[in-house]
């Protein structure tokens, strides 16, 4: 059975979804006020006569400098101070009433849809691409002491909405958000609640979303495990703990290698998932692909041929026997892109830990001799 709110959002969606659009004055407003109540966010309040004090309003007033010096008086449609900026239009539909003869064609062929729904059609690029730039000419126009926004919307009424953003306070560099594949929300794709919940942050809390504070977030995580790791193996007392610091960072330097591609998508935390099933085959599976590595070969455990990894760093291959506690810990964080972060610095690669693919297929890596111990002090 549909909650309420799920009942909301079909209604929502049903309402907006097909309308011929082209009365983008009329409808905006309404558009974002049913938007902002399904997705259980205040609305937008009254703007008053000081423009300063106006922090979440429709039709903020800025004033734009225009090259010969003079300014000209532009409106926001929707502004959110330390949020976002949103610029609205309304495309008409393709095949309605309200259609601009000959208006898809000079921009590009394409067939009838509904609005609201995916679709390859791209007739109304142009449109948001003008309006993207007419939000990022109100965002630089507006006060010092606004700051600049983290997030620009541009909203096709009834049909999508484009998210970029730029954490850097700049305004520089509005990209797509989260990326170039889902940056466009359509109407239908409000009935993910992992988007809904993406929408309600840039609302209420923007600076969540920066990447920056996710990579923080994993590199506390990694270091937490692999500490575990650490101490787990130090007091057994097989090892000594330069061995253990060795090991340790092979581990992470081949989860890093995966993250960036150079070896398959998931292969070594598949590896370390079958490991913890069975403890016992963890040492001689994950010697035999840092062998692999070192020399260029096939590599039984994942099952592929991977490149040669220079520099020597995988010579000494043999992997420590690991527990089944061990094992999991290893295999609990499945991206380590950002995880090199946590070494100390006299255990990071010279250059900035160069690793590329050279002509004859090797990943090369330059480094100094590394020496990682005190693992069980990180944080």
């Amino acid at each position: 059975m549909a909650s309420e709110s799920d009942q909301q959002i079909e209604a929502f969606i049903a309402y907006w979804q097909g309308r011929e659009g082209g009365q983008e004055r009329a409808n905006y407003a309404l558009f974002l006020i049913r938007l902002c109540e399904v997705l259980d966010l205040p609305i937008p309040e009254a703007a008053g006569t000081t423009t300063e004090n106006n922090t979440y309003v429709f039709e903020r007033a800025v004033r734009e400098t225009q090259p010969d010096g003079t300014t000209s008086l532009g409106r926001i449609d929707l502004y959110k101070r330390g949020c976002f900026v949103l610029e609205a239009k309304q495309s008409r539909q393709k095949g309605g009433k309200k259609e601009v003869v000959g208006q898809a064609e000079l921009l590009e062929k394409e067939t009838a849809h509904k609005r609201g729904k995916h679709t390859t059609a791209r007739a109304w690029d142009v449109l948001m691409m003008n309006a993207r730039v007419q939000a990022q000419a109100y965002a630089r126009a507006l006060p010092v002491d606004d700051g600049w926004p983290p997030f620009i919307f541009v909203c096709d009424v009834g049909n999508v909405i484009e998210v970029y953003a730029d954490f850097s306070g700049l305004g520089k560099n509005y990209n797509q958000f989260p990326d170039r594949e889902s940056f466009r929300i359509r109407l239908d794709d409000l009935r993910d609640p992992k988007i809904r919940a993406r929408l309600r942050a840039i609302w209420t809390d923007p600076k969540s979303l920066d990447p920056s504070h996710e990579r923080a977030r994993v590199t506390r995580q990694i270091a937490e495990r692999l500490a575990a790791v650490s101490k787990s193996l130090e007091r057994k007392k097989t090892y000594s703990a330069e061995a253990v610091a060795m090991f340790l960072m092979r581990c992470l330097f081949t989860m890093f290698a995966q993250s960036v591609e150079l070896l398959p998508k998931d292969s070594f935390v598949g590896l370390l998932k079958k490991c913890e099933a069975n403890p016992a085959k963890f040492e001689p599976m994950v010697s035999q692909l840092w062998d692999a590595m070192n020399i260029g070969a096939f590599a039984h455990a994942i099952e592929i041929q991977v490149k040669r990894f220079n520099g020597e760093f995988f010579r000494e291959h043999r992997a420590l026997v690991l527990g089944r506690e061990e094992s999991a810990n290893c295999a609990r964080r499945r991206n380590a892109t950002g995880a090199m972060s946590i070494l100390p610095s006299s255990a990071r690669f010279s250059n900035r830990r160069s690793t590329r693919t050279s002509a004859r297929g090797s990943a090369r890596t330059t480094r100094r001799a590394p020496m990682w111990s005190g693992l069980s002090s990180l944080p």
